[in-house]
């Protein structure tokens, strides 16, 4: 049987069936090879995707307290193949002026078996301190009372954080227990706002010598950031400034510390973490201190597969049965 499309260009029709049913076939066929040429070209230009299943659940924007009808959010990441996961908070840097919770870079610990909250906190161009100390603790408070709801184990709750993060982990850590930073935000009360364990990437510790510490680089940085904190210079606002100064909180009942730090750092001088190990060593309690050296302000050496196995295996040792 001649084909009836090949056979009209030629003038000539010889078939056993409607011209018009032979001609449809071909034209289907033809637009069946033309859509799957096409589909494989889309297929091939589209960017690599993954389309596995995350191993952790995450919750935004969940409000642990209001502060002057400022809502105070976190977000929780839980995994879903581990029951009753300890508890860790991560504090995000950003010179107490700047950064957020969605900056939160403990993914790696998530997927290995712990609940993280990230917290965002009052900046200093909202509230000075205590503002953001006042807020951590709320928010450590909240996460207590709300443990049975969302499935964690609040315990003994571990608390991380970077820069001013770091600081601020410090602080809280040094200061469980002390009614002059604790504040009265939030709905939970009754909760303790205490933590067990500390990792402080590279966080100031004492306000009163930093400065002096300080390269050029680093006083550029950190003046305007200390001034926007507590309202001035901390030669000028002496009290305040030891206030948020962990060094001078430590004593005999302060939970283990982890410090990483760069020894090429130019923003936080290295000097403040020795500072903190100092008077933990004095204290004789449990410090450990590791230098990244060639290590700057941050970077993706801190969280590297060698640095997460080391703050794994301390948290697990400290929050765990």
């Amino acid at each position: 049987m001649l084909d009836w499309c090949h056979s009209r260009e030629q003038g000539i029709i010889i078939t056993d069936r409607p011209p018009t049913f032979d001609c449809e076939l071909k034209e289907t066929s033809m637009r069946n090879r033309c859509s799957l040429s096409l589909c494989l070209l889309l297929l091939l230009s589209v960017p690599e995707r993954s389309f596995a299943v995350e191993s952790f659940q995450q919750i935004n924007d969940i409000q642990y307290a209001t502060a002057d009808n400022h809502r105070l959010l976190l977000d929780l990441y839980l995994p879903k193949v581990k029951q009753q996961p300890p508890l860790l908070v991560w504090i995000h840097g950003g010179a107490w002026r700047a950064g957020s919770k969605a900056n939160m870079p403990l993914i790696d610990l998530v997927k290995q078996g712990f609940a993280v909250a990230s917290v965002d906190y009052r900046l200093s161009p909202v509230a000075k301190f205590p503002a953001q100390i006042y807020d951590i603790k709320a928010a450590i408070r909240f996460l207590r009372g709300s443990a049975e709801k969302y499935g964690y184990n609040a315990d003994k709750i571990g608390i991380l954080g970077s820069s001013a993060g770091g600081h601020l982990v410090a602080l809280m850590g040094v200061t469980n227990g002390n009614q002059q930073l604790e504040g009265d935000l939030g709905d939970f009360d009754n909760q303790s706002s205490s933590v067990q364990a500390i990792v402080d990437y590279f966080g100031p510790t004492n306000f009163m010598t930093i400065l002096p510490q300080s390269t050029p680089h680093g006083l550029s940085v950190r003046i305007p950031a200390l001034e926007l904190l507590l309202g001035d210079r901390p030669e000028k606002k002496a009290d305040l400034a030891r206030l948020a100064s962990p060094v001078f909180h430590v004593d005999e009942q302060d939970p283990p510390l982890l410090i990483i730090h760069g020894d090429q750092d130019p923003q936080v001088p290295i000097n403040q973490s020795h500072e903190l190990q100092g008077k933990y060593e004095q204290y004789q309690r449990d410090v450990s201190f590791k230098v990244i050296h060639g290590g700057a302000h941050g970077g993706s050496e801190f969280f590297d597969k060698e640095r997460m196995q080391l703050v794994e295996k301390f948290l697990r040792k400290h929050l765990t049965p």
